[in-house]
């Protein structure tokens, strides 16, 4: 142990409410996250451990770890839950991991708006039943939501269960303001308005330590966990697009190819050699769905109301889809895309005549600052680098927008430019770029965004 790291030590373990963890498993284990579904991010990240691990209890304790990070020239990366399948929370350059789990609290909900001001470190579930108790719940929920935290979906997600109706998590209206602490020579508690909480939504804590945020959010609903067979993949296209333009609530729309469903726990397989589709819709909705699959000589299984049920949907989509291929075989590995606009099914049948069956096809419905779009998160078994850069070059060629999963940084990951607003907001929050180093492509470029 560095002489430096020694004296980091002494000054943590001198700051009231917080607590210092040095314990090598301890270490290891806060430097984690579920990066390891990436084969390619698996060999960069799996030697990178913080030299400390530090857990606030208090605003002044995060302040004070702040001002001693600037002090020392020391690297500082957040951590949530650590449900992340990026590398979000895995310190690249080691230093301090910081854990914000203490930072658990529902601050309060406003009846007028529908608003609620929550830590950043409260587990989404938690939060989900305290508005539930108002007559409200989130908008948008990862697979994980379960053991997620609400920071780190908002610094490290994009969507997920809900997107079909609310998008994204930066489709504006969703997050409408937040607190955060920078790290400076004089760290302090910000206050950012809606404008100025942009910067730091799906940044990867690299601008700003979120505290809390004010989120928007829905109605609660019961919500029917609905299960469609179809024979025919282009059918499934077809009838996933009927669904989300009928005058219908929806919290979720996907389709498994059958080779997925012969993956999926034992529970959901049938003896139905078929593709599937998966709805979440009010009782309301059902009707309208019944109609739709009557039309089309289709009929509908209901599970039943989506919070009484033992095994849900939920569990099997978005990444939990490949989470549970995982569990059944490591080498499966994914891809996360937007596919082109009215030409999905075309675009499909184009990859499949390329890689014929080497990909399955996993979609999502989702809504994009408005317009019904498709995502796909298809899966495929890991060979090398060069045979997965050659399926992302074809899916680029044939007209999908990835967002690509190997990749460490926030611009790579996304739409692949640099966002000079999230550039410029950590040039005025972090002058050092001690956070979460690595993360953010555009710190490499940040002299063109300075005067």
């Amino acid at each position: 142990m560095s002489n430096k790291i020694k004296k980091l030590i002494d000054y943590f373990n001198s700051i009231d409410d917080l607590e210092v963890l040095v314990n090598p498993a301890d270490r290891k284990r806060l430097s984690r996250d579920f990066y390891n579904y990436s084969p390619v991010l698996k060999e960069i990240l799996d030697g990178c451990i913080a030299d400390i691990v530090v857990r606030p209890k208090t605003i002044n304790s995060i302040i004070a770890v702040a001002k001693i990070c600037w002090e020392f020239d020391t690297p500082l990366t957040l951590r949530g839950g650590g449900t992340g399948n990026y590398g979000q929370a895995v310190p690249l350059d080691k230093g301090v991991v910081m854990q914000l789990n203490n930072f658990n609290k529902v601050e309060k909900f406003y009846p007028e708006t529908g608003f609620v001001k929550v830590q950043a470190g409260c587990l989404m579930s938690d939060l989900n039943k305290v508005l539930k108790k108002n007559g409200r719940e989130l908008r948008l929920l990862p697979s994980t939501w379960k053991t997620a935290t609400i920071g780190g979906f908002i610094s490290g997600g994009s969507g997920g269960i809900g997107s079909v109706k609310w998008g994204f998590l930066r489709d504006p209206g969703n997050l409408i303001g937040l607190e955060a602490v920078n790290v400076s020579a004089s760290p302090e508690l910000l206050k950012l308005d809606t404008q100025k909480s942009e910067s730091l939504n799906h940044a990867y804590g690299t601008n700003g330590i979120i505290t809390s945020l004010l989120l928007a959010t829905d109605i609660k609903r019961d919500w029917y966990s609905l299960v469609i067979d179809c024979k025919e993949f282009k059918k499934t296209i077809n009838l996933l697009k009927d669904f989300t333009s009928a005058a219908i609530n929806l919290k979720l729309v996907a389709v498994l190819e059958k080779e997925i469903v012969d993956l999926m726990p034992a529970w959901f397989r049938s003896k139905i050699n078929s593709h599937k589709i998966l709805i979440q819709t009010t009782l309301g909705g059902l009707t309208t769905i019944e109609h739709i699959c009557r039309k089309n000589d289709l009929s509908v299984m209901n599970l039943g109301k989506e919070d009484e049920l033992e095994n849900g949907i939920s569990d099997l989509v978005w990444n939990h889809t490949t989470l549970q291929m995982r569990a059944k075989d490591k080498n499966w590995t994914y891809l996360q895309m937007l596919l082109p606009l009215n030409e999905e099914s075309q675009f499909i049948n184009s990859i499949k005549s390329v890689f014929d069956n080497k990909i399955l096809w996993h979609l999502e419905a989702v809504s994009q600052q408005g317009v019904p779009r498709i995502a796909a998160l298809p899966v495929l078994k890991w060979t090398n680098k060069n045979d997965l850069n050659e399926i992302i070059d074809q899916c680029r060629k044939f007209g999908a927008i990835i967002f690509n999963p190997h990749v460490l940084t926030v611009e790579e990951g996304g739409l692949g430019v640099i966002d000079a607003d999230q550039v410029k907001a950590k040039i005025e929050y972090d002058p050092k770029g001690l956070m979460n180093p690595g993360k953010l492509k555009g710190w490499e470029s940040r002299e063109s965004f300075l005067g």
